[in-house]
């Protein structure tokens, strides 16, 4: 009979727990017995990943709460270190991509796709800052896309906010990585294997058999990987695209 002390319980946070990247994320870490903490609006929608992970013979639970608020974000931070375990890892994932001409882009549009993409990654990074700081470790990940980089006609709400969050991190990782955070901006740059692409866009779904589309559990791959890295050799930025993409 082993004699080593249990491992300590470890808790992942995914805000933004979608269907494919933020869900296939949550399955890494938990698959290496990390608690995962997800969360999106709906709480029922978290259902099939939490049974998934469960199934699997990880421990998973899911919270329906909204991003923007800075009363909810508070509360479930502080009720996961407090009921779970304290959080390791946070994953902001949230999504906002919308397409208006800037002349049909509305003041409550934009500064939605602000409050979504940018304004809650700000609020989950400071809540998890707070209780990471005392431990002296932990890493902060933050979702990038191709927007983050450069705009196109028809993405400025999205991409001002996706700047914005780019912005964030790049600052949160000078100020929090002499404290021991690892702050990093993985910039998704391709479509990704979604229900949405399959329907929508069925002839590049199609190049999926060729690596044409990015897989989510290749993204959730790197996303483990950048949380492994020794703190002499941190990556801030990495970005992930099929070979098919241009760029």
């Amino acid at each position: 009979m082993s004699t080593d002390p249990p491992a300590p319980r470890r808790a992942i946070l995914v805000v933004g727990a979608g269907d494919a990247t933020g869900g296939a994320i949550a399955r890494r870490f938990a698959r290496e017995g990390y608690v995962a903490c997800v969360t999106r609006r709906q709480a029922d929608k978290l259902q099939p990943l939490v049974d998934a992970i469960r199934a699997d013979g990880g421990e998973a639970h899911g919270f329906g709460s909204d991003a923007r608020s800075e009363e909810e974000m508070v509360a479930l931070v502080a009720g996961i270190e407090r009921d779970i375990a304290p959080i390791e890892v946070a994953v902001f994932n949230v999504g906002a991509n919308v397409r208006f001409p800037v002349t049909e882009t509305s003041a409550r549009v934009y500064r939605k796709v602000w409050e979504m993409a940018c304004f809650g990654g700000f609020l989950m990074g400071r809540e998890v800052a707070k209780a990471m700081l005392p431990r002296g470790r932990g890493t902060l990940l933050f979702t990038g896309a191709t927007a983050s980089l450069r705009g196109r006609d028809g993405f400025a709400a999205f991409a001002g906010a996706k700047h914005a969050l780019r912005a964030l991190a790049q600052s949160m990782a000078r100020e929090l990585g002499p404290q021991g955070i690892h702050v990093a901006h993985p910039v998704i740059d391709g479509a990704i294997d979604t229900e949405f692409i399959r329907s929508q866009f069925p002839e590049r779904y199609a190049t999926r058999v060729d690596g044409g589309i990015l897989d989510p559990a290749h993204i959730a791959d790197a996303y483990w990987m950048l949380h492994q890295q020794p703190r002499d050799a941190w990556t801030h930025e990495l970005d992930l695209r099929p070979w098919m993409e241009t760029w």
